[in-house]
């Protein structure tokens, strides 16, 4: 009886000692998960669409004079298109981009310096383009979000109306500024990707001489501009599904 108890004692350590060497043994080569570590990487071209508003204080600055016509909003809608490239470093992710659009934003207002309310204020922006540097954090396979900086380019055009519609001068402009904005972005498939930005252009303050239809000079104005973009975009990426590794 003895010796049955020790050698089934024996058979219960060496199955226990079994057990925990293969639970060792799973715990150890168990495979840890697989995410895309470059989902991000490679060139890319786009749509974008959306509207803006910007901001424009005038004030006339023809030699000593110097005069408040006043702010008004100018509003409206953008369309165009980005091109770019990104490199993911784990879950970072750097780029530059190029975006182009087509504007339509429009803004008026009564002159504060002529008297009687007889001269008109308007403002349009019929184009932009920014160049970007990117900065992003993946924080899943298929989410991106990402800061921007750089150069921004506007397209402008001023006129003095009287009221009633005439014009009396007017001036055109291509005003070099900077940008800054954050965006969020989706993966819906390998190489497909939509997007929502915002952007701030820091457009500064310039002096322009009007012209009279005759093209000749008949004042000089100090503008000031600021401009919001939001956007939606939608992006295809060029280049085979991403590469899968260990994290």
């Amino acid at each position: 009886m003895k010796k049955f108890l020790i050698g089934a004692a024996a058979l219960l350590a060496l199955g226990t000692a079994a057990n925990a060497a293969d639970l060792g043994s799973r715990m150890v080569t168990k495979a840890p998960p697989m995410i895309a570590m470059d989902e991000w990487s490679g060139f890319y071209v786009g749509l974008n669409g959306g509207g803006a508003s910007g901001r424009k204080c005038w004030d006339v600055a023809s030699g000593a004079l110097f005069v408040s016509e006043g702010c008004h909003d100018i509003r409206g809608g953008l369309f165009g298109g980005q091109l770019g490239y990104r490199m993911q470093t784990g879950p970072w992710v750097f780029g530059l981009e190029a975006q182009g659009d087509w504007a339509n934003l429009k803004g008026s207002r009564i002159s504060a310096a002529v008297p009687g309310g007889v001269v008109t204020d308007t403002s349009r922006l019929d184009g932009l383009a920014l160049f970007t540097g990117q900065i992003g954090w993946a924080f899943s396979p298929s989410w991106l979000l990402y800061v921007k900086g750089g150069a921004a380019l506007t397209w402008d055009r001023y006129e003095h109306l009287v009221t009633g519609g005439a014009l009396i001068n007017s001036a055109d402009e291509t005003r070099l500024g900077a940008v800054v904005g954050a965006g969020i972005e989706y993966g819906l498939t390998r190489n497909w990707s939509v997007a929502f930005e915002y952007d701030h252009l820091f457009m500064g303050t310039r002096d322009l001489d009007f012209r009279s239809p005759t093209s000749t000079i008949t004042d000089r104005e100090r503008i000031r501009q600021d401009v919001d973009l939001f956007t939606a975009r939608l992006n295809y990426r060029f280049g085979g599904g991403p590469v899968m590794a260990r994290y």
